[in-house]
């Protein structure tokens, strides 16, 4: 518990630390956000504000687990959790890199983005499922029951991380909206990691995830300090992308994927509204469910203030996450 409580105090301090040495560094080298022409009227004033700062949080979420995992520990897990979480944030930084290059709010094809996520993802879910500390099965929540996919689970499994990682994506759209919400999903997998770790410890995996967790925590919310309405910075894709690799690479490995749909709903929630209304635009020839995609836009355009879409967001979120928690910590 002690070394959880330094994980999340620590990188709370480095991304604070961070916060005031990067976004200079950022506006020096014109990093700034190239607002997409079709969005809301009201995000234009946020053209040129900083991005890519998710360069403040991804570096303690790196160097603190390092840090602070239990050195008579099995590495069989924490490896696989920076991998999924810095290969798919290599991914999102090309992308920002090439969107601040060339001044515009589109970076990496689609095809360009997807093929190396695919990659990725089907090199962790070959290593899952050959893992013998993971296998093929995924834990039904709130039962006892776990399924066994066989072979279907690679397949499976990559479905699920490249949806994960780019539902995050498309949820970071407004000011703490993403950072917010994926605080309250890592502090409920740092609980379950822990329960799972002190009930039944696998050679310290559990214990070394839950350190990874409790380091993005602390790391999230020194982020916020910048990123919370009015925004001095932007976390770009390579943090949404950062974020979304570690979530589902936790996920992966502790074999609780299915809890996605319900603690990080909101991220699915952009996913599906996303999907709905392009397809529903292309069958009507033009006709539109929501007023814009992802969801949130659609409440922004309605006439919902920026920061009370993010807290209802974030209150949606944490209900979500309690429930899931009285399923997996004992309490009492």
């Amino acid at each position: 518990m002690q070394r959880l409580i330094f994980a999340v105090i620590v990188s709370f301090a480095i991304a604070m630390v961070l916060g005031p040495i990067v976004i200079p560094w950022l506006k020096r080298m014109k990093f700034g956000q190239t607002v997409y022409e079709l969005g809301p009227q009201s995000h234009k004033v946020k053209q040129g504000i900083p991005t890519m700062g998710g360069i403040i949080f991804a570096v303690p979420m790196v160097v603190v687990p390092l840090a602070f995992s239990f050195p008579d520990s099995r590495w069989d897990f924490l490896p696989i959790a920076l991998l999924s979480m810095v290969g798919f944030g290599l991914v999102g930084f090309v992308d920002d890199f090439i969107k601040i290059k060339m001044k515009r709010s589109l970076g990496l094809t689609p095809m360009q983005k997807i093929i190396p996520q695919l990659v990725l993802s089907v090199a962790l879910s070959v290593w899952a499922y050959n893992s013998p500390s993971v296998g093929s099965k995924l834990i039904i929540p709130f039962t006892s029951i776990e399924w066994d996919l066989g072979w279907w689970y690679i397949p499976v499994m990559t479905f699920i991380l490249v949806g994960t990682v780019n539902s995050a994506n498309l949820l970071d759209g407004l000011d703490g909206l993403l950072a917010g919400c994926s605080l309250l999903d890592f502090v409920t997998m740092a609980l379950i990691c822990m329960s799972l770790w002190m009930g039944a410890s696998q050679g310290g995996n559990e214990g070394n995830l839950m350190i990874f967790c409790g380091s993005a925590v602390g790391a999230l919310l020194g982020f916020l300090r910048f990123n919370k309405h009015p925004a001095g910075v932007f976390m770009g894709d390579v943090g949404s992308f950062v974020i979304g690799g570690a979530l589902v690479g936790v996920t992966m490995l502790t074999r609780l994927s299915l809890l996605l749909p319900i603690i990080a709903l909101a991220m699915m929630m952009s996913s599906i509204s996303d999907i709905i209304q392009i397809g529903y635009f292309k069958l009507t020839h033009g006709k539109r469910v929501f007023k814009m995609a992802p969801l949130h836009h659609h409440f922004e355009l309605s006439g919902m203030k920026e920061t009370s879409i993010v807290f209802m967001y974030m209150a949606v979120t944490a209900v979500l996450c309690i429930i899931t928690l009285l399923a997996f910590v004992p309490f009492g």
